[in-house]
């Protein structure tokens, strides 16, 4: 295999690792609202932020991995690990979570 291919797989791979990190930490604020009561603006303020750390996160790897040159397959990589976690593992997890609601203490 060439040296130029296994380098589009690595980005490929690198890509979709970061479509599961970002849904890491969106999860991480779905808990977060889960535990403690947020009102409409401040999760819009919240999810403004998300956006915005997520399209540098996704600027960087394309900066830093591939020198600026902006592929839409990248793109679509770091969306379809996005989807991919949240259909297979975030559903899983907060399904759990339900589950074990009687065992911690939601404020509303």
């Amino acid at each position: 295999m060439s040296e130029r291919i296994r380098y589009e797989l690595l980005l490929t791979g690198l890509s979709l690792v970061m479509g599961g990190w970002l849904m890491i930490v969106y999860d991480s604020l779905r808990l977060l609202r889960l535990l403690i009561h947020h009102n409409s603006l401040f999760m819009g303020m919240e999810d403004f932020f998300y956006w915005i750390y997520a399209a540098v996160m996704t600027f960087l790897l394309l900066f830093y991995e591939n020198s600026g040159i902006v592929r839409a397959y990248i793109i679509a990589c770091v969306f379809f690990g996005m989807i991919f976690y949240d259909k297979i593992i975030s559903r899983n997890v907060f399904q759990l979570l339900k589950k074990l609601k009687k065992w911690y203490k939601i404020k509303r």
